[in-house]
């Protein structure tokens, strides 16, 4: 009882800000700004999370953005920024696998640093495909599993203990592979280390189309 207890209170309390902390430190804030501006029109943002991307649209260019995300508790944080940002936001305690929206009715899709907590991103990204106009584009900047062996096996070592204190992220999983399983087609691709812990920090970021 104590220990489910104590976890709720971490979930609900200390994740929040340690997520919005971590997601917002200078490296993944440059990784936002290289993909969060091109977004245009309608805007689906999944896991909008604290709102870390709310700076970085461009207003004359975005109509209105949805943000969906489960967790309730990030809320807050969110539509203090969301106020700052003077867009047209609406938040839904959704998860990606279920979007309530007609098919081919977003101009863009925004998604950072979110595929890696996804209980199953496969099906989500096929959500977000059918929500996506034909000439519409997913825009994304995601943390994955590394090239080099000694890394990634790092990763999939320290993933069971990392998983529960992170909120279910993922440091293994590889995100140009997951987006081709849904049926998107990248472009404008790319992958590098960011600044910081290498098995933290292999990052991948560009754009995706759905295959017709």
């Amino acid at each position: 009882m104590a220990n489910g207890w104590l976890a709720t209170q971490y979930e609900k309390h200390v994740l929040p800000t340690l997520l919005d902390f971590a997601c917002g430190m200078k490296p993944l804030r440059m990784q936002r700004e290289k993909v969060v501006p091109k977004a245009h029109g309608k805007v689906l943002e999944i896991g909008i999370g604290t709102g870390l991307n709310m700076r970085f649209y461009d207003s004359k260019k975005v109509k209105s953005v949805l943000g969906l995300d489960p967790a309730m508790q990030m809320h807050r944080l969110a539509r203090r920024r969301i106020q700052q940002a003077g867009l047209d936001v609406q938040l839904l305690g959704l998860s990606a696998n279920s979007i309530p929206l007609d098919d081919h009715s977003i101009d863009t899709i925004v998604m950072t640093y979110t595929l890696c907590s996804i209980e199953d991103p496969v099906p989500a990204l096929r959500e977000m495909r059918r929500v996506l106009k034909p000439e519409g584009k997913l825009l994304f900047c995601e943390h994955g599993i590394a090239p080099d062996a000694k890394v990634a096996s790092l990763q999939n070592r320290l993933q069971p203990v990392w998983g529960k204190l992170a909120g279910g992220c993922h440091l293994n999983r590889d995100i140009p592979a997951l987006l081709n399983e849904a049926g998107f087609k990248t472009e404008q691709l790319e992958a590098s280390y960011v600044p910081g812990p290498k098995v933290f920090t292999f990052n991948y970021w560009g754009q995706a189309y759905s295959e017709q």
